[in-house]
């Protein structure tokens, strides 16, 4: 076992650590990145093999005993270390514990487990086949379960699972969000049932990919995104990758007869790459850089793609070059009807696709139901039949299938429990920071009106991006708005569709 002489010599080791998992962490998400965008279909053997090595090494390299003294040693040191320095040691421990509390034959029987059950959720997807997947999902949640006690014996089974995705979110805060999510927008969407249907028809007219392509640069260009460190490529299923704060990738996917879909996920990827970009250089290479949660991360996609991009100020920005480069496809459309057009709600079964109004509520969908699976209530046999109950009651929408009900996303199958719930919490983290926002510089509207996003971009810099993983996500949020209150977001949904549908 290593013997430390030094404070400087385990901080050393701890700096070449972090290092040397960054870099494998690149090359991995190189080999990620080409695979999904760049590979040819048939070449998926010899990247499974070096991606399966690679990852080995990332395990070992984390899972060495000879971590577990160097973080003691640092930890009894800790008084006389910088905070940057406290922090790393902070997360790396959790992560090393992490690896050390689920024995290695678990880990090993759950990788092979996902594996086999991702490629069983695709095909019983396809076939609309639940009970195909049913035996493979049971699994997956005994593991969890029991991982739960491994993190946190002291949790209650989900709570430590939500605290693996969201550190310090739990059932309680949660259940008391939804709950003014239900009351809100549950009766909203019904009152928009009744109100005047919006014409969103135009927005599904032929859009060539190359025309569509041009917007997505000009779509960048408003965001303020440096395109000498951020690049976009085609993919399946439109993500963010970031290697460090200097080389951060989007991608997108474009359908010919579907104007928004990328548009919005351009600015929604654009705003995961700001927070990367945004990030200070002393978090590079470090178990610090990048995002500190799905959720924080989540709160500035989602600010980008609806507050911003949904807005009336942003679209009165971009109309004219939207107008220039699809004149007939939006011929006799005005602003006003564009806007409205993006901005409409309808209850639908498939999450992805979901409006702003309404998409909190496939994850409320979720969230129920992996709540009472950990907690041994609701059956991997019952969950068909308790989705089409909880989308009836949420979304007033039968589900006709499982392939578009229960099956449709690829979370479970992956192991995520616990992951939906952020999701919607970023979302509505959005509405707060914008009131703090307006509340410390004034009006952003007229800029935004003009394609100015410099002012929106420097203030979510100052308060969240530069400070990457440093502090834990509670602890930022509330740093910078105060207390989580789910009521801006619910004023804020209320006001905008009350006025966008004249209730």
């Amino acid at each position: 076992m290593m013997h430390y002489d030094s404070l400087q010599q385990a901080v050393a080791a701890l700096n070449k650590l972090q290092k040397t998992q960054s870099a494998y962490n690149h090359a991995l998400g190189v080999l990620y990145l080409d695979a999904t965008t760049a590979a040819p279909s048939d070449t998926w053997e010899g990247r499974g093999q070096t991606m399966e090595i690679m990852s080995q090494i990332t395990y070992d390299l984390l899972a060495n005993p000879e971590n577990g003294a160097l973080l003691a040693y640092l930890e009894d040191n800790l008084e006389v270390l910088d905070e940057q320095v406290r922090r790393e040691v902070e997360v790396i421990r959790k992560e090393y514990d992490r690896i050390h509390r689920i024995p290695a034959e678990e880990y090993v029987a759950y990788s092979v487990l996902l594996n086999d059950a991702q490629n069983v959720w695709q095909k019983a997807k396809n076939e609309d086949n639940f009970a195909s997947f049913a035996p493979y999902l049971e699994k997956i949640v005994d593991f969890n379960r029991k991982f739960a006690g491994y993190y946190h014996p002291e949790m209650a089974p989900y709570d430590a699972l939500l605290n693996e995705y969201e550190e310090g979110l739990n059932m309680a805060t949660l259940d008391v969000f939804f709950a003014r999510l239900r009351q809100v927008i549950v009766p909203l969407i019904a009152k928009i049932r009744e109100a005047e249907p919006i014409d969103d028809s135009f927005l599904y007219r032929h859009y060539p990919v190359e025309q569509q392509r041009k917007f997505s640069d000009y779509l960048m260009e408003v965001m303020g995104i440096d395109r000498s460190h951020c690049g976009i490529a085609e993919t399946e299923h439109p993500y963010t990758t970031n290697f460090n704060n200097k080389d951060v990738r989007i991608t997108t996917h474009y359908f010919e007869n579907n104007l928004v879909s990328s548009m919005f996920s351009v600015v929604h990827e654009g705003g995961h790459a700001l927070y990367e970009l945004g990030a200070d250089d002393r978090y590079n290479y470090t178990a610090l850089a990048g995002g500190v949660s799905m959720g924080i991360h989540e709160s500035q996609s989602r600010f980008y793609e609806n507050i911003i991009g949904r807005s009336e100020a942003f679209v009165h920005a971009i109309f004219p070059k939207v107008k220039e480069l699809f004149p007939e496809q939006l011929e006799g459309v005005d602003e006003t009807m564009f806007y409205r057009a993006i901005n409409k709600a309808q209850p639908s079964l498939i999450r992805t696709e979901a409006d702003e109004l309404t998409y909190p509520l496939h994850i409320m969908v979720r969230y129920e139901i992996e709540k009472q699976l950990i907690a041994g209530t609701l059956a991997v046999g019952d969950i068909p039949a308790r989705w089409k109950e909880l989308y009836r009651e949420y979304l007033g929408v039968e589900v006709p299938c499982d392939r578009e009900g229960c099956l449709q996303d690829s979370h479970w199958s992956g192991g995520s429990i616990g992951y939906f719930p952020s999701y919607a919490l970023g979302s509505a983290y959005g509405p707060q920071m914008l009131h703090k926002m307006e509340e410390e510089i004034g009006d952003i509207w007229p800029e935004v009106a003009k394609g100015d996003l410099s002012k929106v971009t420097h203030w979510l810099r100052e308060h969240i991006h530069r400070h990457a993983s440093f502090y834990k996500p509670g602890q930022l949020f509330e740093s910078v708005c105060g207390k989580f209150d789910a009521r801006y977001y619910t004023d804020y949904l209320t006001e905008k569709y009350t006025r966008l549908y004249n209730l």
